[in-house]
């Protein structure tokens, strides 16, 4: 059970290349702006051909470029939520539901799409038409109407796009909730890390076509192991580097020496620094660490952040809790970077 993809599509500037498979319930494709994403889930879904390659779906062959098999796309049963939503506007909710039922008998009809609005609190909204409707319940219609139809996955494109940050998050909330019990597949295109953190259980990250990374989403974040990856999962401090022994390197970028206990991988070009995990040191300077030359700081309502003089300036965020200390002992002298906390990085 899963998906299984092996892709190849020209594209203007890069070739989108990616081969995997994955079983997991709730996937999701983090990449910025053009790495392939979206093309991804319409490949999936049959809007968008291959030049070549396999798809696979819950072991059902959606595409073969070599044994010529192309599934149309309303005979592979997926859902894909548009990032517009793509709701009939002269359509009721409760027609929009029912749109995606095809043929089915009229009790039969009424009794799924009555069960569905139930499902997604969609009751008292039957009779509007979908200008009547706020974006989270535009949503939640194109989600229903989805789900009413019971696809082997769904494909959510950017979902939350459109939405405020208040209903952002009450909707990624909800989103897990509803799919709590869906037996399928859903895979989930963002460029959004903390969305795709909340959501996914597996993570596939891609840049400029390419597969960065893939595996369970927390340990992808707790090492991306690529420069990009690490890039797109929010590290802020990245510096080159220069191994002189497998205990010792330079970070040219940050202007330090770091003396490693554990010996790290030996086909590292680079590290990063998560900007929250930096350890304020007054006084004395300690080992792995970074003089503390105020650039500049920026004052925000749950954190401070403190930008660092060096080769590229080093991003610290010190979180609220430090406030009291940092008013009381004024600036550090330096910061210092926890052994367990360095990302060991390649190109």
């Amino acid at each position: 059970m899963g998906i299984e993809l092996r892709l190849k599509k020209k594209l203007e500037g890069f070739t989108l290349d990616l081969e995997l498979s994955d079983s997991a319930g709730r996937i999701g494709i983090l990449g910025s702006s053009g790495a392939g994403k979206s093309l991804t889930l319409k490949m999936i879904a049959g809007i968008e051909r291959p030049d070549e390659g396999r798809i696979v779906l819950n072991d059902r062959v959606l595409f073969d470029s070599e044994k010529r098999t192309d599934i149309k796309p309303q005979k592979r049963n997926t859902g894909y939520l548009f990032q517009n939503y793509a709701l009939f506007p002269t359509m009721n909710v409760a027609e929009n539901i029912g749109a995606s039922l095809g043929r089915k008998d009229r009790e039969e009809r009424r009794r799924r799409v009555s069960d569905i609005i139930d499902k997604f609190k969609l009751n008292g909204l039957e009779e509007r038409l979908p200008s009547e409707l706020s974006g989270g319940q535009q949503q939640r219609v194109a989600l229903a109407r989805i789900m009413v139809y019971e696809p082997e996955a769904i494909l959510l494109d950017e979902p939350f796009s459109a939405l405020d940050d208040h209903l952002r998050d009450h909707m990624q909330e909800e989103l897990i909730s509803i799919f709590k019990d869906y037996p399928g597949t859903v895979i989930m295109v963002s460029h959004s890390r903390d969305e795709i953190y909340r959501f996914s259980e597996s993570l596939i990250i891609m840049d400029r076509g390419q597969l960065e990374s893939h595996g369970e989403t927390k340990r992808i974040f707790e090492a991306p192991g690529t420069r990009a990856a690490a890039v797109l999962t929010g590290c802020k401090n990245i510096s080159d580097v220069r191994v002189i022994d497998s205990h010792t390197l330079e970070a040219l970028d940050w202007g330090v020496t770091l003396r490693i206990k554990k010996p790290f991988p030996p086909d590292i070009t680079c590290i990063g620094y998560r900007a929250h995990l930096f350890e304020p040191v007054w006084g004395e300077r300690e080992e792995n660490c970074i003089p503390f030359q105020l650039s500049s700081v920026s004052a925000l309502p749950f954190e401070r952040k403190y930008y660092i003089k060096a080769k590229k300036t080093i991003s610290w965020f010190a979180e609220r809790s430090l406030w009291p200390l940092l008013e009381n002992k004024g600036n550090p002298s330096y910061l210092r970077l926890r052994e367990e906390d360095i990302l060991y990085l390649r190109e």
